[in-house]
């Protein structure tokens, strides 16, 4: 099939699946390439893989996962390396070729890294290569205590024009209480991207009291499902896999908005950053929501100034209702031009 046909998936492997004991579970490697290989005449695959700083903190000898930045960087550093070469000689085992891809998780701020990484991705894949991406922990600051690779896949499934983004963990889904505190706990077959069920789910599992861990994967399902592609939380095996990427049941399905969004307009919405807000009138705010460009006459405050191609958040009711990108400064003498035309700008 011709590269251009095939849907792309994204799998996001955590640690908790992966390692045991500082040891990588090399069967698990193993069956995810064979799986890989019986599919992909039809898919490509973008891994997201974590377990460099255990697999380095095992190897350095550290009796439990390092706390201070500069040791979790030398075992991220050290790790990195082991879990590669793990995946590189597996892989090449089922003539699968991989490519190593480190990436800081800020790369959405900037435009211009982020454009030449969906550029260096899409290459990869149209040769059939498999990125398989870590976060560059070495140059990472507090990203790296918090080790958030499921924000990571989201960006990178955005970026790939993705069917569908795997979320594999040691649970079998998302639940709707702890399951290892409440025996009554139920996975959540389906649930949509933007549900208030979805969005109080997070500060529960924030402070352990849900969900445990799974506040990062949801809050990578909003921004996937926001870009309108479907996520799917799923514990490890080759069946739960097939399922999943076959459309059926299997786990927790979050379910996409209707609306895929350009990689500009993504940017705009969780890269840009804003230099002023802007108070828009209940007529202006109509029409944004009927797809149309933001007009100067619209507005009725600015906090700050601001030039043009400046980054704007646009409130209305005292909360952001939209991003964009300013066509005209703030001490422009024409205020009845456009402010942020509709192609430059984002609802949220």
């Amino acid at each position: 099939m011709n590269t251009k046909n095939k849907k792309t998936v994204v799998i996001k492997i955590g640690t908790t699946s992966l390692i045991r004991e500082g040891k990588l579970m090399e069967a698990i490697v193993i069956s995810l390439a064979q799986k890989i290989k019986e599919l992909q005449e039809s898919h490509n695959f973008v891994i997201v893989t974590s377990g460099a700083v255990s697999l380095g903190a095992y190897e350095l000898d550290y009796k439990s996962r390092p706390t201070s930045m500069k040791k979790l960087q030398v075992a991220s550093s050290v790790g990195q390396i082991k879990l590669i070469n793990e995946y590189q000689t597996i892989f090449s085992k089922y003539n699968l070729k991989i490519a190593q891809v480190l990436i800081t998780k800020n790369l959405i701020d900037d435009r211009e890294q982020f454009i030449n990484t969906t550029q260096a991705l899409n290459e990869l894949l149209s040769q059939n290569i498999i990125p398989v991406i870590n976060e560059n922990d070495i140059v990472a600051t507090e990203e790296l205590k918090f080790g958030d690779n499921d924000r990571l896949s989201a960006i990178v499934s955005i970026i790939v024009n993705a069917s569908k983004l795997l979320i594999i963990t040691n649970k079998e889904g998302l639940y709707d209480f702890n399951p290892d505190k409440n025996s009554e706990a139920k996975v959540i077959d389906f649930i949509q991207y933007d549900s208030s069920q979805l969005t109080d789910l997070i500060p529960i599992s924030e402070h352990g009291e849900g969900q445990g861990g799974f506040s990062t994967k949801i809050m990578a399902a909003q921004m996937a499902g926001f870009s309108g592609i479907p996520t799917q939380i799923i514990s490890w095996s080759e069946e739960n896999i097939t399922k999943a990427i076959n459309g059926e049941q299997v786990g927790t399905l979050i379910l996409e908005s209707e609306n895929k969004i350009r990689l500009k307009k993504l940017w705009i919405a969780y890269g840009m950053r804003p230099i002023s807000r802007v108070t828009i009138d209940e007529g202006a705010y109509s029409a944004l929501k009927n797809d149309a460009s933001l007009l100067y006459s619209g507005v009725i405050d600015v906090d700050k100034k601001f030039n043009i191609n400046d980054g704007l958040e646009i409130v209305f009711d005292k909360n952001v209702v939209a991003k964009g990108l300013a066509k005209i400064a703030s001490d422009d003498k024409n205020k009845n031009g456009v402010l942020i035309h509709k192609d430059d700008l984002i609802i949220l």
